[in-house]
């Protein structure tokens, strides 16, 4: 079971990590924007002074066969054995390319990840799944595997951008809507153009509690952590779409979008309150804008959805709400009703 730790001191925390994880090779991994960013935070730390500092392109197209190469080649040419330690300093993209890299790795070595975007602090480095993007679509190939600590520090959320911030905030608001009332009415009053960092990581901590918890109940996804994909079955199609198509969306605004199609969705098959369905949908549309599409786009977007791994024999599965908190998994919808659902997106 990874230890999450919400940091106060990165320096000490990532001293007593380390210590922990006996290695005989150290090894950082980011990309070149947290190379730029976040790198020079911690590299004058004692206990990074023997660490070596492997770079790959930034951007989630680069979370591919060519970059988990360069990662495996580098720790081969540079003494990597089975006993050795890789520290995924960075967004989602590093910690899934990092973690999959380390789990493949002489069958696998430790991790540590300090993720530097809210997404990957609320998401994609709290949980153990790992992956790469193959054959234009989104995490195909992947494995999971625990990274021994995840380091949560709020200091990297000062280097953000708004959109980035935005992006990691839909994790958030996905994890209220499957937790408690309480949660989720927070995070929709949450004043997202000009955010308290105080308030965000309190909200942080209470996210990857809710994600940590599911976790825990159902490591490997055969149960209950499929709640964690509320939004993710059309979201993903969105995600995959756009960059099939030259323009390339972050990942947490095709959960958003994903988050207003599956609420509809639970509204009409699950009874989902429909005062908190709009009260979640004006959110989304108000700080995350609108991916156009049209009825023309729908063919490829369905097709995207079949190939979705959450999928049994053909059936595209969902994971819907009857209320906040009230979680319905493995729930199936026509080609008719999700075409509906793409309508209301649209429409609103």
């Amino acid at each position: 079971m990874q230890k999450i730790i919400l940091s106060q001191s990165l320096n000490r925390d990532l001293t007593a990590a380390i210590s922990e994880c006996g290695h005989d090779n150290l090894f950082i991994l980011t990309d070149e924007k947290t190379a730029q960013a976040c790198l020079p935070v911690i590299q004058r730390y004692r206990c990074l002074r023997n660490a070596r500092h492997i770079t790959v392109p930034q951007g989630d197209t680069n979370k591919d066969l060519q970059s988990l190469t360069t990662i495996w080649q580098y720790l081969s040419e540079n003494g990597a054995t089975r006993h050795s330690l890789l520290i995924n300093l960075g967004g989602g993209m590093i910690t899934d390319l990092g973690g999959f890299a380390a789990a493949t790795f002489k069958r696998g070595i430790d991790i540590i990840n300090i993720p530097t975007t809210l997404l990957a602090m609320v998401d994609a480095s709290v949980g153990g799944k790992t992956g790469i993007n193959f054959n234009g679509l989104k995490n195909e190939v992947g494995a999971f595997c625990d990274a021994r600590y995840v380091l949560l520090s709020t200091t990297f959320l000062k280097t953000l951008d708004s959109e980035n911030l935005r992006s990691g905030y839909a994790e958030m608001l996905k994890h209220g809507l499957i937790s408690t009332t309480e949660r989720w009415a927070e995070l929709v009053n949450y004043n997202l153009a000009q955010p308290d960092l105080a308030q965000l990581q309190h909200m942080v901590g209470q996210s990857v509690a809710v994600k940590q918890d599911i976790v825990a109940q159902d490591p490997h996804e055969h149960g209950i952590r499929k709640a964690l994909n509320l939004g993710h079955t059309i979201g993903h199609a969105f995600e995959s779409y756009a960059m099939q198509q030259g323009r390339p969306i972050l990942h947490g605004y095709a959960v958003a979008y994903g988050i207003i199609c599956e609420l509809y969705l639970s509204a009409v098959k699950t009874a989902f309150p429909t005062d908190r369905m709009r009260q979640t949908v004006n959110f989304i549309r108000e700080n995350y804008g609108q991916m156009n599409i049209t009825c023309d786009d729908y063919p490829a977007l369905l097709d995207l959805m079949r190939h979705d791994k959450k999928n049994t024999a053909g059936t595209i599965n969902f994971t819907l709400l009857a209320d906040i908190g009230d979680i319905r998994i493995n729930q199936t919808a026509t080609e008719e009703e999700i075409k509906e659902a793409l309508d209301f997106y649209r429409e609103g």
